[in-house]
């Protein structure tokens, strides 16, 4: 989607509305199983001194797979938006630049949605995860296993034993 911006580009205090849904099948991250409906972004681009600056926010309702026990579970991302736009002579590496007047909005929330996900998906802060050696999920109770000796260790052990 292409927001246009030739109204405020020269005009201090001026602002254009954005509301818009990104495409969910471009936002791809293997711990997430599904959107449950296409992320949405609302918020504007304002003028403020001369400086263009996009401000807002992007809500995504996903399905996870928590990365420590593999149970799925939902999760609602709202994250605040803030970036700014450059006509590609600013030297900022992090500023979107304008095709013309206008802006890729998609390409600058997709990016900005993605740089600010999770690296790891839990379905709870404190979820313990499955044994490393029968797959047991930790979080339901200790799985009966014992407790793993160092091989390099098992000779002092023999000393525990008598």
């Amino acid at each position: 989607m292409l927001l246009d911006l030739r109204e405020i580009i020269e005009v201090p205090g001026k602002s254009v509305s954005f509301d818009c849904e990104l495409d969910a099948a471009e936002l791809e991250f293997d711990s997430v199983k599904e959107y449950k409906a296409n992320p949405r972004a609302e918020g504007r681009v304002f003028n403020e001194a001369g400086i263009l600056t996009l401000e807002g926010t992007l809500t995504a309702e996903m399905t996870c797979v928590c990365d420590r026990c593999g149970k799925l579970f939902d999760s609602t991302k709202v994250m605040d938006l803030s970036a700014f736009i450059s006509d590609g002579e600013s030297e900022d590496p992090e500023a979107f630049v304008l095709d013309g007047d206008k802006l890729d909005l998609s390409t600058a929330l997709s990016t900005l949605f993605v740089l600010d996900m999770e690296t790891k998906f839990l379905c709870s802060e404190d979820c313990k995860g499955l044994c490393s050696r029968c797959g047991a999920d930790l979080n339901l109770g200790p799985c009966g296993c014992g407790k793993e000796i160092d091989p390099r260790l098992a000779v002092l052990e023999q000393l525990l034993d008598k």
